[in-house]
């Protein structure tokens, strides 16, 4: 169920214990090939399949395409909000719904950039309700639990990028004629981990061309594979959210 799509009777009278997923993404660079609107376009695409196959198991809020993107800021076309601005953003959206009585609510989310504050929005808006049977979930659709490239063996990269193999195969499969020449585009590195510590980084730091992973390996195909998988692992998630027992989500 779309929730913009709803009178307020119908949203007053719907079970509030449905899982209400709301949508973050992105407008932000996306290399030389990809269109700053990537995330927010994949992110769509991958709640479409998952809400044909829902139906009306769970309520979707508008997708929210400002994201925290102010380490893509030295590249023209990003649209940021600032870390704190954003964190009171998520937090504002996830106390209206709770003020309207739901109580599975998810902040489900397509941008590497969004997974922090994410998690701190749902963290900081626990400790504002602490009623019993609130469940305040923040997720990202590629770190649901499935090991693409263990399932479609022809990815290169065995974890999601930045306007890498991944993303754009996904879009040569929803949007091709809004991918760039990839033919000749250079790899650049995924960087390992700053163990043990957690390194504070730009992404200019990283590639000067504005892409992480190798865009070059990408297939319409390998999108189709990519969108099939994410889709089903949103719709296991959000079956897990349905089925809660109104206690322990570890258990």
């Amino acid at each position: 169920m779309q929730l913009q799509e709803m009178t307020w009777p119908a949203i007053m009278s719907v079970s509030k214990n449905l899982p209400v997923v709301v949508p973050i993404a992105a407008v932000e660079q996306h290399g030389w090939h990809l269109p700053v609107a990537t995330d927010s376009l994949l992110l769509a695409e991958v709640l479409r399949r998952a809400g044909e196959t829902l139906g009306d198991r769970a309520i979707w809020t508008p997708l929210l395409w400002l994201g925290n993107s102010h380490h893509h800021m030295d590249f023209p076309g990003t649209i940021s909000a600032a870390p704190r601005t954003y964190l009171d953003v998520l937090g504002d959206l996830l106390d209206g719904l709770v003020a309207h009585g739901f109580r599975r609510i998810v902040l489900l989310n397509g941008h590497g950039g969004n997974i922090v504050p994410g998690s701190q929005a749902v963290f900081e808006a626990r400790q504002r309700h602490r009623r019993e049977g609130l469940l305040l979930l923040s997720a990202t659709y590629w770190q649901l639990g499935s090991r693409p490239n263990e399932i479609e063996p022809s990815l290169v990269q065995s974890e999601m990028g930045h306007a890498c193999e991944w993303e754009t195969s996904m879009i040569l499969r929803i949007a091709p004629h809004l991918v760039g020449e990839i033919a000749k585009i250079e790899p650049v590195s995924q960087s390992p981990s700053f163990a043990p510590a957690s390194r504070g980084w730009i992404t200019r730091e990283r590639s000067e061309v504005g892409h992480i992973g190798n865009p070059r390996a990408a297939t319409a195909e390998k999108g189709e594979a990519l969108l099939s998988i994410f889709a089903r692992d949103v719709v296991a998630f959000l079956e897990r959210v349905g089925a809660w027992d109104g206690r322990s989500w570890e258990g």
